[in-house]
């Protein structure tokens, strides 16, 4: 069972990523429209999405009120690996499988809220307990 305080860190997030990523999927559309590369598309709008969402979420989603370079640390590595991630998947799906990319970057932009979720929610934004702090 999921406990109300999960839940409403869900509900937040979910609002600052639907917003986001609304925003940054139309970007992308447009800007793959203009000629530019998906992948490169993505790499540029994904750096304005974290940088865009980190305090949202930080305050807003997680109220995390614990040292501000360590979770930002955090935060940039777990969008790292998400970034890889996203990249890799499309150079498969798109490259090699010659899926179209609107719909693979579609449902790439849900894999990664579950998965990004998750990690801020149990390491980025974690509760920092004073034994952790002094050691």
């Amino acid at each position: 069972m999921i406990d109300a305080r999960t839940r409403s860190q869900f509900l937040r997030y979910a609002v600052v990523g639907l917003a986001s990523n609304l925003v940054l999927y139309f970007a992308y559309l447009g800007l793959t429209a203009l000629g530019m590369g998906s992948k490169t598309a993505m790499s540029v709008l994904y750096v304005l999405g974290v940088a865009q969402t980190f305090l949202f979420n930080r305050k807003w989603s997680f109220g995390h009120d614990g040292a501000l370079h360590g979770a930002f640390a955090r935060y940039v590595a777990i969008y790292g690996f998400g970034y890889l991630f996203n990249l890799v998947v499309l150079w498969v799906a798109v490259d090699h499988m010659g899926l179209p990319h609107q719909v693979v970057q579609g449902v790439m932009i849900l894999v990664l809220a579950a998965m990004l979720f998750l990690l801020q929610k149990f390491w980025v934004f974690r509760k920092e307990s004073i034994e952790h702090l002094c050691t």
